[in-house]
């Protein structure tokens, strides 16, 4: 068995592509593929007239040097999307998928019909939806260190940056998410969602709606993400949870060590619960959340908040620059409860985003911790 599995890993190919298509397109790559393969894609612009469908392969797709581009290129009709995974496990790394658009408004840059998938230093900008999956409970979504943004500014077409429906497991880590439109930055109705150390912060003047959407509640751990809501945004909550009340069998949210930023001079709804559809044993476990301008956190929502404390602006080290850790001389450096063992869970922070995108690994153990997304 050691040596067959030594024979297949040596089998494995790298397939070479340019846009020009020498020494081969794309297509022509995928059909010469074989399973455990990896297609490498030179820099430049593949322009997509028509969608790419992988279906039932396993495959590593990674792009060479700087991030070559899939650039769609006029509307398709349907439901399309610049590529499409159809089952099998897809790992796609340092691709940028750009201008996907469909006759019914749904055109994504990447779409999941099942599967297993994984992106890293990827990024998405001006698709009618940056990353759309589709109900599959066996599906599974890893993405790491992408970007997302730069919605559609059309009016009603509610745009979501990233779309993820009921399917069995969601994560994302160490990425950026700006300049959202109407629509959400991060929709998820996965059985089990991970959002961890993200810049979920859609600018000055974000037009977003919600920043982050669990609809159908869920396992959902919100862990050291920095989430900020501009002044355009077109609604005033910027977590949602279980509004289309209960569709997984365990319901339990965990909200630890982000940095909420409201820019409006109103109230934001940080934090909005619909616990009238939601099970009673709904879990709701909030703590050493930093909560930056004006808003409510948990009105409407029963649980366990301990830790979370107000701030402004002024508050933070320099907010112009993102700089939005506390500074050492805030009242509230120390102030959070120990996250290490809240029910029986270890909601301790293990990283913090990393500009421009990625994970700064933390030191452990600490003797005290700092409401937010910083501990540094």
């Amino acid at each position: 068995m050691a040596l067959a599995a030594v024979a297949g890993l040596a089998a494995a190919e790298r397939l070479l592509v340019s846009p020009e298509g020498a020494p081969l397109s794309l297509q022509q790559a995928l059909l010469a593929a074989r399973d455990g393969d990896t297609i490498e894609l030179l820099p430049g612009e593949y322009r997509v007239g028509q969608h790419l469908v992988i279906e039932n392969r396993r495959l590593t797709i990674r792009g060479v040097g700087k991030r070559p581009v899939i650039q769609g290129v006029g509307v398709v009709d349907g439901r399309r999307a610049l590529w499409t995974q159809r089952g099998g496990e897809l790992t796609i790394e340092n691709v940028e998928f750009r201008g996907a658009r469909a006759t019914d408004g749904d055109g994504a840059g990447l779409r999941q019909e099942g599967g297993l998938l994984k992106l890293v230093g990827c990024a998405f900008y001006d698709n009618e939806h940056g990353i759309l999956a589709v109900n599959d409970p066996a599906a599974q979504i890893d993405i790491q260190r992408s970007l997302f943004g730069l919605a559609p500014k059309v009016e009603g077409g509610l745009h979501h940056l990233l779309v993820v429906g009921r399917i069995g497991k969601f994560s994302i880590t160490g990425s950026r998410f700006q300049q959202g439109f109407e629509g959400h930055m991060i929709r998820s109705r996965a059985r089990e969602s991970l959002i961890a150390y993200n810049f979920i912060h859609d600018g000055l003047r974000g037009g977003a709606s919600y920043e982050i959407d669990l609809p159908a509640a869920g396992l959902a751990t919100v862990v050291g993400n920095i989430i900020g809501q501009g002044t355009d945004s077109q609604n005033r909550v910027m977590v949602a949870y279980g509004s289309e009340g209960q569709t997984w069998d365990i319901n339990k949210l965990h909200l630890a060590h982000n940095t909420f930023i409201n820019y409006k001079s109103s109230p934001a709804w940080f934090l909005r619960v619909w616990k009238d559809r939601l099970p009673a044993d709904t879990e709701v476990v909030a703590i050493n959340n930093l909560l930056v301008g004006p808003g409510v956190f948990w009105l409407g929502a029963r649980g366990r908040f301990e830790g979370n404390r107000p701030a402004t602006l002024g508050m933070l080290r320099d907010a112009d620059t993102y700089a939005f850790e506390l500074p050492p001389t805030s009242i509230w450096r120390h102030s959070g409860i120990d996250p290490r063992n809240v029910g029986g869970r270890n909601l301790a922070p293990q990283a913090e985003f990393n500009w421009p995108e990625g994970v700064r690994e933390l030191s452990q153990p600490r003797s005290s911790w700092a409401p937010g997304a910083y501990q540094r």
